[in-house]
């Protein structure tokens, strides 16, 4: 372990970096390896093992969300007629026809089971709108320190109260030759009212082509390069508004099974910020659809958390991360609000004697530059659950060296094979790895290893790092 980091010292790519690495017996309160662990340093998706550890932990890895359906108004159980609005009321569930919970082998959505249950409770009209309420959650479903490249893409959607397939749309692009424009073909599922701007030309081998929009707006462009001569290749976005696309989702479902709607799909949100803008009101807090005067018809629950939690972790879901935060948060003050969800969790894990001394939490993905945690904060957290009784989901949701999800490809052909389980982490000039392994002694170690602002390519430092990752597996 020495000589590995003397050698990463010595590399040349690292004259600029900061990098740091911790590594610890989870039976013992004190590090085994310590270079740089007192350091701030940016995580990318490996600080996803700090929301999910604590998500399991102040939860329970049994824990279901709850959405459900009901309505206002007067019900004619005779005439099958519904006079009032329909609601959806979200509860944070990230997993609304998520493709990662979806059985192939049903081809039903979930928006249509919904409506063949209120049919089947002999409603035949609704004298009024189908309402998504996200309220749950606050209207501002990004992270104040995501930029602006990353928002309008798939894995820039942001958490809202009430989520639906996975918050994304794909766009299909035809292109030619190399340098030549390329053309949208389809976008998948239908937005309505959404306007994509193409300019994407053809070149390339990778997918460089980047969906820049806001939430709410419509408006999106996208701009870069794709492989030459493609037909329906994917580029996936963020949709505009999820709790909206949902409810519109709902009603398209309630009219193809016979039911009459009298009203315009709306949200919540929509309402209001309208009652806002024709200055009905002074105080948007007095703007509200009153749950209290609701009537429940039915509820969908979904997945265990230890479920959703191992696609997290597993598939380094941005969105299911930013989803725990703020449910979080919602558990503890009744409202999800991203800065009070970054707070918590960090209390949270400072009342169990972590030492979180330059930890800076901004989202609870990674995604954000502005996030900066040392090596020791992360080690020290794998440590402490390690004896929660959550341990086994969350040691299970890590992928695995040489046989899953991020982790595939690395350390295959060494002790590590099969034996490490890491969260891995990158964006832009940072790269790291967190998570445990098993020494020869069949000591169970726990470490951190992150790298910032090297100079070479990702998949340089990716080798670089595994020569650590290797020596790891060594310590005693």
């Amino acid at each position: 372990m020495a000589a590995a980091i003397q050698n990463l010292n010595n590399d040349k790519a690292m004259q600029h970096a900061t990098w740091s690495i911790c590594v610890m017996n989870t039976k013992k309160d004190s590090a085994i390896v310590d270079y740089n662990s007192h350091i701030s340093v940016v995580p990318a998706s490996t600080l996803k093992i700090v929301t999910t550890a604590a998500a399991l932990s102040i939860l329970g890895s049994d824990f279901k969300f709850e959405t459900k359906i009901q309505y206002d108004g007067t019900l004619d159980t005779i005439t099958g007629i519904l006079k009032g609005n329909v609601y959806i009321l979200g509860g944070g569930d990230p997993t609304l026809e998520s493709e990662f919970f979806k059985d192939k082998k049903d081809s039903s959505t979930i928006v249509q089971k919904w409506a063949a249950q209120l049919k089947a409770k002999g409603i035949k009209s609704i004298e009024g709108a189908i309402v998504g309420d996200a309220s749950i959650f606050e209207d501002n479903m990004t992270p104040t320190q995501w930029i602006w490249g990353d928002m309008g893409n798939y894995f820039g959607a942001g958490a809202c109260g009430l989520s639906y397939h996975d918050n994304k749309y794909t766009a299909k692009f035809k292109s030619g030759a190399a340098g030549t424009e390329t053309m949208i073909t389809s976008v998948e599922p239908a937005v309505d009212n959404m306007v994509l701007v193409n300019h994407v030309t053809s070149g390339g081998s990778d997918d460089n082509a980047f969906i820049y929009g806001s939430q709410y707006s419509n408006y999106r462009t996208v701009q870069g390069t794709i492989p030459s001569n493609k037909t329906d290749y994917e580029v996936d976005g963020s949709l505009p508004d999820p709790a909206y696309f949902c409810a519109r989702q709902f009603e398209i479902a309630l009219r193809k099974a016979g039911i009459k709607i009298s009203k315009p799909t709306t949200t919540v949100r929509a309402e209001r910020d309208s009652d806002l803008t024709e200055k009905k009101v002074a105080d948007a807090k007095t703007i509200e659809y009153d749950v209290k005067k609701r009537t429940t018809l039915f509820s969908t629950f979904s997945p265990t958390l230890e479920k959703i939690v191992y696609w997290t972790n597993i598939k380094s879901l941005n969105l299911y991360a930013e989803h725990l935060l703020k449910y979080i948060c919602y558990k503890k003050t009744g409202f999800g609000r991203e800065t009070e969800g970054t707070m918590i969790i960090t209390n949270f894990w400072k009342a169990k004697g972590v030492d979180v001394s330059g930890f800076f939490m901004n989202d609870g993905c990674g995604l954000a530059r502005a996030n900066a945690i040392t090596t020791k904060t992360e080690t020290q957290i794998l440590r402490l659950m390690s004896t929660d009784k959550n341990f086994t989901a969350f040691y299970n949701s890590l992928p695995i060296a040489g046989k899953s999800g991020s982790m595939s490809s690395l350390c295959q052909g060494t002790f590590c094979e099969n034996n490490m389980h890491a969260k891995t982490g990158y964006i832009t000039r940072a790269r790291g790895y967190t998570g445990y392994v098993k020494n020869k002694k069949g000591e169970l170690l726990c470490f951190s290893l992150l790298a910032n602002n090297y100079e070479c390519t990702p998949t340089e430092m990716k080798l670089k790092l595994e020569k650590l990752l290797i020596a790891v597996a060594e310590c005693e």
